[in-house]
């Protein structure tokens, strides 16, 4: 096809218009980096050298701007290491990260060597070496930004269902809504969010994980190793000093306006809502980690755990020194509020907001809607769930920047532990109430995600129903198949929760990884724990001295008091501005990067600038030709549609295969935006010339 002079003319002006969009906002965006981190490598080590630790560990993915501690750890010396030598992409660490290297004798045959607060600038891959007397180890990284094209969300609210696996959803829907021929008559909030996916869970030093590495993976985009929050593990005694990495509360409140906030009805101090603020390798340091969250000090803190704030002089308090943290708080401008009463009179008025519903964990919400005076004690005013989310948002929402909150469901997990599954589910619905309230806020100002997730599963699954109506109990009294029909739960009150647990005929529920515990299938009247040194106990019985208890005994197949968490996917749900991250199957470190996708946070604050000469942003460009362009599904290349031709360039290499001929570019990724060299964008151009 031949092209006129006065077309070539006027393509030429488009490409010099094209030229000039350089620091036009719109762009592609480079999504979640370029290319994907390849394995580390550990090249030939002589005889009597040391062994090789690096944190972060190989494979790490960090979002661009985010602070961190750099660590290498020399292990197993024979002498004092003569020449150590650490790059990252060839250059030296510390001017790298222009800070010097804190030297020290961790142990009596280690060497540590620290850089405390540095960040990658800019997105890309990055190789860090260290040779030291013989040894070499190479690992990778990646740094990418948040992809800032399309509608981002101003706020986010994410719920993580402590233990919530899908049969626990199951179990909550049924005992909500209920069923009829078969059919439910009603689905939870979470059922009807706009993605659905699943979370892989395991850890760094394990494939189980606990709640706090995994919800520390939520908070940060790293892996931890059991019992840790927001560090990398390393190999001193102190649990406190280990190679920290920065949460996403610290990010928002150290490069944001926005307003952060944390919910939970286990102790503020637990692993999961501690994950947001804490750095520390004992999840344990409850005591610090209070502290801790002093030192962050998000605008909303809602839960129990109040014996980390009180100074040890005060009754019921678990800390060891003389620290007022309340007092702490209200100097800093806080609310302090101690019951329902006091949340539902004066939270919402506060413009930050602490409040401490117990001692130690928020008592379940069975108990708390009993009024089971054999749990609660003196703690009779407690909040639920979805009061303390709606408080939250009502005093996060008055932000003109937005806010980030976090909710948690602390007793799915806890009560699933004791096999207490009647406790856990109900705990599941109160969590779903939240949900509700959140996804209401959500629906009428248009700008706010909501994520709900769990961060591991229990093996609680449900078998069936049981039925006493024939005279059978025990095993012989749980119905499968055909003779399982349907449970008898009612809701005539419309509150969303059965209105007696021990119905006619109730679920059949058991477990997989548990010890030997008896199961007489009825409510336990408080907590109980199924197996007290070895042997199952009989506390769980409604008849502890029936002399043919053993029928109601469930063989189990680990040692230990209580049930334990187990290895399988659990649920993902998001609604609203950038929900469909979220969908697929996202390691739970890739949560993290979907939640700041969703926001399009930048911590770099060079999200749209446009590099200097001889380049062209390649997204106005291509569409300014009557073309489209789609980003490939790991971010690090673009598939473009261009005068019936198509094409595909990988963002890493420069590469580009045009009608099947490669060719090289040069391609600059800066901020949140591709571009590509005047000299390429002019062979896209002669892609309109050719024939199809």
């Amino acid at each position: 096809m031949r092209v006129s002079f006065f077309d070539r003319c006027r393509r030429f002006i488009v490409l010099m218009l094209a030229a000039a969009l350089l620091a036009a906002p719109a762009g592609w965006p480079a999504g979640p980096g370029q290319a994907r981190a390849a394995d580390g490598e550990a090249g030939a080590k002589a005889a009597g050298a040391p062994d090789i630790y690096i944190a972060p560990v190989d494979r790490a993915q960090f979002l661009a701007g985010a602070l961190f501690d750099f660590r290498v750890e020399l292990r197993h010396l024979e002498a004092p290491p003569r020449k150590v030598r650490i790059t990252i992409n060839g250059t030296d660490a510390e001017a790298f990260f222009g800070k010097t290297f804190a030297v020290a004798n961790d142990t009596e045959d280690s060497v540590s060597y620290t850089i405390r607060g540095v960040a990658f600038s800019r997105a890309g891959d990055y190789a860090v070496r260290v040779e030291a007397d013989g040894a070499v180890r190479t690992i990778r990284y990646r740094v990418v930004t948040a992809d800032q094209y399309g509608k981002k969300a101003k706020n986010v609210i994410f719920f993580n269902g402590d233990g919530m696996g899908f049969p626990v959803i199951t179990a909550a829907r049924i005992l909500s809504k209920g069923l009829t021929e078969g059919k439910y008559n009603g689905l939870l909030e979470m059922d009807t969010m706009d993605v659905h996916g699943v979370v892989t869970t395991s850890g760094l030093d394990s494939i189980a994980t606990d709640s706090a590495n995994s919800a520390s993976a939520y908070a940060t985009g790293h892996k931890g190793e059991m019992n840790a929050l927001g560090v990398y593990p390393d190999n001193t005694p102190d649990s406190l000093d280990n190679p920290r990495v920065e949460t996403i509360i610290e990010m928002l409140k150290r490069k944001t306006g926005k307003a952060t906030g944390i919910v939970s009805t286990a102790e503020i101090v637990d692993a999961s809502p501690a994950a947001g603020v804490a750095h520390t390798r004992r999840r344990g340091d409850k005591a610090e980690i209070a502290e801790m969250f002093y030192q962050v000090q998000p605008d909303v803190i809602l839960g129990g755990g109040s014996a980390y704030f009180l100074p040890q002089s005060v009754p019921g308090s678990s800390r060891k020194d003389d620290k007022d943290l309340f007092r702490m708080f209200e100097e800093a401008g806080y609310t302090i509020v101690e019951n329902r009463t006091q949340l539902l009179n004066e939270g919402a008025r506060a413009d930050r907001l602490l409040g401490l519903f117990h001692l130690g964990n928020m008592d379940p919400y069975y108990d708390r809607s009993t009024n089971n005076a054999a749990v609660l004690g003196d703690f009779t005013d407690q909040p639920t769930l979805w009061e303390m989310t709606q408080t939250a948002i009502d005093i996060l929402k008055r932000n003109e920047e937005g806010f980030f909150l976090m909710v948690e469901a602390g007793s799915i997990d806890k009560q699933l532990h004791p096999l207490d599954w009647e406790r856990a589910v109900l705990e599941a619905i109160e969590l779903d109430k939240a949900v509700g309230v959140a996804k209401r806020f959500a629906e009428e100002h248009g700008d706010t995600l909501v994520v709900v997730t769990a961060d591991h599963a229990h093996s609680m699954s449900i078998t069936g129903t049981y039925w006493e109506g024939d005279g059978k109990s025990g095993r012989d009294a749980v119905r499968v198949y055909e003779q399982a029909g349907f449970p008898t739960y009612a809701d005539a009150d419309g509150d969303g929760f059965p209105d007696e647990m021990d119905t006619e005929r109730k679920l059949a529920v058991h477990f997989a990884n548990h010890p030997d515990y008896y199961e007489d299938y009825r409510m336990d009247p408080v907590p109980v724990t199924p197996n007290v040194n070895g042997a199952p106990n009989p506390a769980k019985l409604l008849d502890p001295d029936d002399p043919a208890r053993d029928r109601f005994l469930q063989t189990g197949p680990i040692n230990g008091s209580t049930g334990v968490h187990t290895i399988e996917d659990v649920p993902l749900m998001a609604h609203g501005p950038g929900s469909h991250y979220f969908g697929g199957v996202l390691d739970n470190t890739e949560v993290f990067f979907a939640i700041v996708n969703a926001m399009g946070l930048s911590l770099t604050g060079d999200a749209g600038k446009a590099p200097k000469g001889g380049f062209v942003q390649l997204r106005p460009f291509v569409e300014s030709l009557g073309g489209s362009l789609v980003a490939g599904p790991n971010g690090d290349t673009v598939e473009i549609a261009l005068g019936g031709k198509r094409l595909r360039i990988d963002l890493t290499s420069g590469e580009a295969v045009v009608d099947g001929e490669r060719i090289r570019t040069d391609v600059i990724v800066q901020g949140n935006h591709s571009y590509v060299s005047v000299s390429f964008a002019e062979k896209l151009l002669g892609l309109m010339d050719r024939k199809p």
